[in-house]
């Protein structure tokens, strides 16, 4: 095992005295190309090129000397300490870190990012990354090859957003680039450290108007004033008109605990109707599309999501026609359209599908619909009841099948 394993964090200035002095010593000096020319590595020393982080950690463990690990930024935000210090490898590691690429990209926008999400994202992670810049006002990207700005922006699709791209940060080759995501696509972008993805509802107003105040780091200053809970009444996000029949909010509080909608996922609200259970979905932090064929009810869902500081992307369109061209989703409610957007649902395969039914015949042909498709299916009646607590008088009843289809 390494000696001693130093990792030092580089933002392109000049490195301290301590972080010379270790690299000086160094027997093995593990980075990317454009640390290792760096004139300070020792000339007889050991260069191990970051490719596989698991690799060059194993490579580390296995010298016999000093070790240095050159990284941008700070190395321990989404970067190599995490692998060093695995008990795969049992190293233990000093850290000197550097501005990271977060800290400068904001700084050279000019913005606060407390209340910025961060991501980091790889191939295998942009879509979530993406449902990411969904769902939230302010999102910074750390890219990698294959998942950058023209990637994100591709995926977006018509979801407007304003990118904020940093490539080369900390070094003579630095630019930042300010586009509408519609214009990024087009253009070649050498090694982007970092891409600010901004816009949408919200971006710091608060549904009173007001300025919010950021307390949490991440927290959308709107979702301090969003109404606390889950399955509330339309009153709760004012709105005065009455849900359609069986839509209580008892099956919406349900039907979202099956979702588990969370943050990275996409979630389809189709027959969405005046957005309720978009709205909800979205304030647990998944990216949410609502698609109704009422443009009055479009127009609600709109209005409230706004209200509330809510990321929501409304689609007026009829369904099963209107979903081809959505992305794909990772959890679907389908809330109206019958049987053939039950089957167009299922046939782009989320993890999970929620419908309700009025009768037990519409029940079981929705469950073979799904069992057919390769779904688990599961239905419960939902019976609730509405009573009115001064003389516990009986004032509503609802009762409705809920079906539920997962898969593995």
């Amino acid at each position: 095992m390494a000696d001693r394993v130093t990792v030092i964090g580089w933002d392109g200035s000049p490195l301290t005295p301590g972080a010379r002095a270790a690299l000086s010593a160094a027997t093995l000096v593990a980075g990317a190309p454009r640390h290792l020319v760096l004139p300070d590595i020792p000339v007889g020393a050991e260069r191990v090129q970051l490719g596989s982080l698991r690799l060059a950690a194993g490579r580390i463990a296995a010298h016999r000397g000093t070790a240095v690990v050159l990284a941008d930024g700070d190395p321990g935000f989404f970067g190599v300490v995490r692998t060093l210090r695995d008990l795969e490898h049992g190293l233990e590691v000093e850290v000197m870190p550097a501005v990271s690429a977060v800290a400068a990209g904001f700084a050279r926008a000019g913005m606060p990012w407390d209340d910025a999400r961060i991501v980091t994202a790889q191939q295998r992670t942009l879509r979530r990354a993406v449902n990411v810049c969904r769902a939230h006002p302010k999102v910074a990207v750390l890219t990698s090859p294959g998942a950058g700005p023209a990637e994100i922006a591709l995926l977006l699709g018509d979801v407007h957003r304003t990118f904020v791209i940093c490539e080369a940060l900390g070094t003579d080759r630095e630019r930042v680039s300010v586009l509408t995501s519609d214009k990024v696509a087009r253009h070649t972008w050498t090694d982007p450290n970092l891409v600010i993805v901004v816009g949408g509802t919200g971006g710091g107003a608060t549904a009173g108007g007001g300025t919010g105040e950021s307390w949490l780091a991440g927290l959308d200053p709107a979702a301090a004033v969003e109404p606390r809970g889950w399955g509330l009444d339309p009153a709760a996000y004012r709105q005065s008109a009455l849900p359609a029949p069986g839509r209580t909010p008892q099956l919406r509080a349900l039907e979202l605990a099956v979702l588990g909608p969370r943050p990275g996922d996409l979630v389809w609200d189709i027959g969405a109707g005046s957005g309720l259970a978009a709205l909800e979905a979205a304030r647990h932090g998944a990216a949410v599309i609502a698609v109704d064929r009422d443009a009055d009810a479009c127009a609600v869902a709109g209005a409230t999501a706004r209200r509330f500081g809510v990321q929501l992307h409304v689609v007026h369109g009829v369904a099963p026609q209107v979903l081809a061209s959505l992305p794909e989703p990772d959890v679907v409610r389908v809330g109206g359209g019958g049987d053939r957007t039950l089957v167009a649902c299922a046939d782009r395969r989320p993890q999970r599908i929620v419908t309700h039914a009025m009768t037990r015949d519409q029940a079981e042909a929705a469950g073979r619909v799904l069992a057919g498709a390769g779904y688990t299916v599961r239905c419960t009646l939902l019976q609730s009841v509405e009573l009115e607590t001064q003389e516990w008088s009986e004032q509503g009843r609802s009762v409705v099948f809920l079906l539920a289809g997962s898969r593995l």
